[in-house]
């Protein structure tokens, strides 16, 4: 986001527009009352990536303006960053302009945090990292309070951890999550929290088993399974399963099973087109679950014909998009069978013209 589109004295205008952009979007499949929930209209970010730009002595954190992909901008202040990056920006970029070991060859500065102020910096670099980079860089770790990832061609190397720890408070209980670096986190943390609240709200009385694909570190599985008797979750990224795995465990959630496979694999397993040893290590046969609702919250593509196909064999299907355009298009066949019960927007990124969905759809 250019930080020229930053207007918080405009954020209810801007957020209204969005609002009426996708409703107009989504009106022909007749949706209820959109709930709206606003992000804060600064210091919401948790996430955040600098190109590290070296004049002389100087170093600075740039961008670059998508009309002008060849001109560094210094960002000397980042309003949207959260508390934690905005507090780290200034001193680290202090130590790692007089460090010759840490600056040399710096390439990119990424930061991780979460809404209770752990932090991760990761430094991405265009050279081998020695023992003597991790020499200074135990001591920048030491400065900063932080965790720290050093990174370069086919090389990591890790100085403390290289995860945050999330801790959210939903429905009258506090869930822990392991974020691994370079692993998919939503960024915006409050927002996050609403939607969590609302699909758990979403789900009550559903009752029975719950399928839930592209289920990521877990985000949504946590809370979402004391809901439900038995979540089966599948993924397919392995990063994102280990922390998946880690946070159950953290959790006390026993009724979770995980099983490592794609949308496209749970699709024909769920049809008896093929069978999956991953799957041998479930109680029962995939079959014998009382499946009655499906939790899809997938990539920017949203679902492939044949995902979307299979949803539909679901009493209810609960479906948070990043994106109402492939939504929609999901949604001109999930609504010849399925109604649209709840409908709510987040405005997981402010200032920008994405808005984030999620419907509850019942069969008719």
């Amino acid at each position: 986001m250019p930080l020229s589109r930053f207007q918080p004295e405009h954020y209810n205008t801007l957020l209204a527009d969005k609002v009426a952009k996708t409703e107009a979007l989504l009106a022909p499949f007749s949706p209820p009352a959109a709930a709206v929930f606003p992000s804060p209209r600064d210091a919401f970010r948790l996430r955040a990536e600098f190109r590290v730009w070296h004049q002389g002595d100087q170093l600075d954190y740039v961008m670059f303006h998508p009309d002008a992909p060849r001109d560094p901008v210094p960002v000397n202040h980042f309003p949207i960053a959260g508390p934690r990056i905005q507090a780290l920006m200034a001193p680290l970029r202090e130590r790692l302009t007089v460090s010759p070991l840490l600056r040399r060859k710096l390439f990119q500065v990424e930061f991780l945090t979460t809404t209770s102020g752990d932090a991760l910096v990761t430094l991405v670099y265009h050279r081998p990292l020695e023992d003597d980079w991790q020499q200074a860089a135990e001591q920048l770790v030491a400065d900063l309070g932080i965790a720290l990832v050093g990174r370069s061609r086919k090389q990591k190397r890790v100085i403390g951890r290289d995860h945050v720890t999330e801790s959210l408070e939903v429905e009258g209980r506090t869930w822990y999550w392991k974020q691994v670096e370079q692993g998919f986190t939503q960024p915006n943390g409050a927002v996050n929290r609403e939607m969590l609240h609302w699909a758990c709200r979403s789900a009550q009385g559903l009752g029975g088993d719950l399928l839930e694909l592209y289920c990521g570190n877990g985000n949504f599985t946590l809370p979402l399974s004391r809901h439900f008797d038995t979540v089966i979750a599948t993924e397919l990224a392995k990063t994102s399963v280990r922390a998946a795995q880690h946070n159950l465990a953290q959790n006390a959630v026993s009724n979770v099973q995980l099983i490592r496979l794609a949308a496209e694999e749970v699709t024909q397993a769920i049809r008896g087109e093929r069978a999956f040893r991953r799957l041998a290590d479930l109680p029962q046969a995939l079959g014998d679950y009382d499946l009655r609702t499906v939790f899809v919250d997938p990539p920017r593509a949203g679902l492939d014909p044949a995902t979307e196909a299979m949803v539909q064999g679901f009493d209810n299907i609960l479906y948070v998009s990043c994106n109402p355009q492939t939504l929609a298009g999901n949604l001109q066949r999930l609504t010849e069978s399925h109604r649209i019960a709840a409908f709510a927007l987040f405005d997981q990124f402010p200032y920008t013209d994405h808005m984030e969905c999620g419907v509850l759809l019942q069969r008719r």
